[in-house]
């Protein structure tokens, strides 16, 4: 029986310790990027702000207020003092984990933005979902018809969808499913008989509803819930069927998918054993891109739908002009495309072996 030599042991325990330091030099390389992607999103959005024409001392204030109330009320803000000075005495407190007070609410924005983001993480994620189960289906159906009249109706369905503003279909929807069906639960996330009734445990409705063992009002929530989720969704699908059909195309061309094909497999197992396969990494990127989306950007449907969401505060706050709400959630945004790059990247590893 052979046994290892030295000199092979002292050249695996090398190659070991060289990949251990390849990790951690490219986690800690990671780590320093996204430090200095969220500086430079909280620089930017800072100047921009306090540069833009809207005066939050006037808001507070009021039209009617005198020289000396307006220069006590800046100065209580912080106003008065250069801009980097204001934006030094932020990071400071931003630091000890203080994202301030909201002028819109009274509030500490982190309490602002834990009360309102789970109504927009609950509406986004359903949309996602129903997104993305309807998207993928009809872009590899698309693919595999190109040319077909499966493949225009798709197109046509994906046009209509993403070029349709979001505003139009919501208040079509309430007109037709609310108004007219009564099927859905109309504004808000819901009925006012139940509002207080359920002790906010993680704030997403369906969640606290199903803890308490309250089912009417889960019902409830849920028929709130699916008509705007449904046509964030249907937004999102239109997005995710255009992408994958275009990644069905590529892939279908390729020599491989012939060769599979001469070898008399399965058409469905060409097309989702194997062209179906080879996206799944590209398509992991854009559900990504676009969950992302809806949960920074799902404002106009909030507001068509009086959804207390966390974009219709990012709006009301910018409307104000109330800097330290807005650098908070842009602070939101930005940890929430971190992470979701960083779920897409641990992803990718288990879906593509070459990342190992």
């Amino acid at each position: 029986m052979s046994t290892p030599s030295a000199t092979s042991l002292v050249t695996s325990s090398s190659s070991s310790f060289a990949t251990l330091w390849a990790r951690v030099y490219s986690q800690r390389a990671r780590l320093l990027s996204t430090l200095v992607t969220l500086f430079g999103l909280l620089a930017l959005t800072f100047f921009v702000g306090r540069v833009m024409p809207i005066d939050p001392v006037l808001s507070i204030v009021g039209p009617d207020a005198d020289a000396s109330t307006y220069q006590q009320v800046a100065v209580q803000l912080g106003l008065d003092q250069p801009l980097w000075v204001q934006f030094g005495r932020y990071l400071n407190e931003l630091a000890h984990g203080n994202l301030g007070t909201s002028l819109l609410t009274g509030n500490a924005v982190s309490a602002d933005i834990a009360r309102v983001f789970p109504a927009t993480l609950e509406l986004a994620t359903f949309a996602i979902v129903l997104g993305t189960l309807a998207g993928v289906p009809l872009g590899v159906l698309a693919a595999s018809h190109r040319g077909r009249w499966q493949d225009n109706a798709v197109r046509v369905l994906s046009l209509a969808g993403y070029s349709t503003p979001v505003f139009w279909f919501g208040m079509m929807g309430l007109l037709v499913f609310y108004a007219w069906l009564g099927w859905a639960g109309g504004s808000g996330r819901i009925d006012l008989e139940f509002d207080g009734v359920l002790p906010p445990v993680t704030g997403l409705m369906l969640v606290d509803s199903a803890l308490a063992g309250n089912w009417q009002a889960f019902g409830n929530s849920v028929r709130h819930l699916m008509l705007p989720a449904g046509i964030l969704g249907l937004h999102s699908m239109a997005y995710i069927s255009r992408m994958t059909r275009s990644f069905m195309l590529a892939q279908l061309s390729q020599e491989y998918i012939l060769t599979a094909r001469v070898k008399g497999l399965p058409e469905s197992r060409v097309i989702w054993g194997h062209a179906f396969r080879n996206i799944r990494v590209q398509l992991l990127t854009i559900v990504a891109l676009a969950y992302g989306g809806l949960l920074e950007g799902a404002v106009l449907i909030e507001t068509v739908f009086a959804w207390p969401g966390f974009g219709q505060y990012l709006t009301n706050s910018m409307l104000l002009g109330d800097m330290s709400a807005v650098m908070g959630c842009v602070l939101v945004v930005g940890i929430i495309f971190v992470g979701l790059n960083l779920l897409s990247d641990l992803l990718y590893q288990v879906f593509d072996p070459r990342m190992h």
